[in-house]
């Protein structure tokens, strides 16, 4: 089965192509474009969805050419519903509903989280892992059960990649701005005493970003460094707790920020006091990907034919804890 994934909940707009045999499925293309906005400022959905309307032919066209391909030879087509930024996420939608009305080809809306996850699933082999799906969009801490993703934790404010994001800008980057953080914080050990708020096995991030802005005008090394330090503490901190309360054996990480190797790292060392297996998305796969929303088409085909046209959407606000997973 051939399937084609567009995704554009926010900066990206991809297509992939991935042939699904059985449970396993082979990514032939993966093609992206990603807005880029200037230093110091964020995502503009308007500017962002642009972006994508300017570049969605080109980039659907080099998806075919990658994967050898026509629109004809597909089984499927999805696309991310949500959540997102609006004006982006009707892009994809318009798109994926051109295609799939005039080639008469089934389309599906993908809950762009569980895309993450399941693509974190297929390509690291994970089966009942733990989840910690960290990115932009989302901080949050998941296990499966009963047809639906649960959640042990979560930011009660910004995100961590916001979190990343909105410091990164204020001391003159662009975003996304992780890796910038990252390559400083590398440069410096010289830790400054931060706010740590864990509340149960939530997090709460604005007061960590207000007092690190601050030190940042003195040393911006050591403000990074410092910043990851507790950030990822905190993280590692409700971690350990849900692995002791759900006695998994498998930790996975996904979303933008996996691919953060210090976080890694941290992680692992709570999975060896736990004896619990850590598995982390490739990094070239860790933020937002057509294959995350193709993957998981491809497995809504399994139990569904897909969605009447009419009856296809777009969310801002779609919680994976709301979504039924029957395949």
């Amino acid at each position: 089965m051939l399937g084609l994934g567009i995704e554009s909940t926010a900066h990206t707009f991809s297509c992939a192509i991935i042939k699904k045999d059985g449970k396993k499925g082979e990514i032939l293309s993966d093609v992206r474009r990603i807005f880029r906005p200037s230093s110091g400022e964020g995502i503009h959905p308007r500017e962002a969805s642009r972006h994508h309307i300017e570049n969605s032919s080109i980039v659907l066209s080099e998806c075919l050419n990658e994967a050898n391909v026509t629109i004809k030879d597909l089984d499927l087509i999805s696309y991310a519903a949500g959540p997102g930024l609006g004006p982006c996420l009707r892009v994809g939608a318009v798109v994926a509903r051109s295609l799939s009305s005039f080639y008469k080809i089934p389309i599906y809306p993908v809950n762009h989280a569980i895309g993450h996850i399941e693509l974190g699933k297929l390509l690291t082999g994970a089966t009942n892992p733990l989840v910690l799906l960290v990115s932009g969009g989302h901080t949050m801490l998941l296990a499966f059960l009963n047809k639906q993703w649960r959640v042990f934790g979560e930011t009660l404010d910004i995100t961590l990649g916001q979190l990343l994001d909105q410091f990164g800008r204020s001391i003159g980057f662009a975003s996304p701005c992780g890796k910038n953080i990252e390559n400083l914080a590398s440069e410096s050990s010289d830790y400054v005493q931060l706010p740590y708020s864990v509340k149960g096995n939530d997090v709460s991030f604005s007061g960590l970003l207000s007092a690190t802005k601050s030190i940042s005008k003195k040393d911006k090394t050591s403000a990074c460094y410092s910043l990851q330090e507790t950030a990822f503490a905190m993280i590692c901190e409700a971690v350990e707790r849900a692995i002791s309360f759900t006695r998994k054996k498998e930790l996975m990480i996904v979303g933008g920020v996996a691919a953060n190797k210090r976080l890694s790292e941290m992680l692992h060392d709570v999975c060896n006091r736990h004896k619990c297996k850590l598995f982390v998305v490739p990094i070239k796969y860790a933020g937002d990907c057509g294959s995350q929303i193709c993957w998981t088409g491809l497995l809504e085909s399994q139990v569904n034919s897909g969605v009447p046209i009419q009856d296809t959407f777009v969310t801002q606000s779609w919680r994976l804890d709301s979504v039924k997973v029957n395949y």
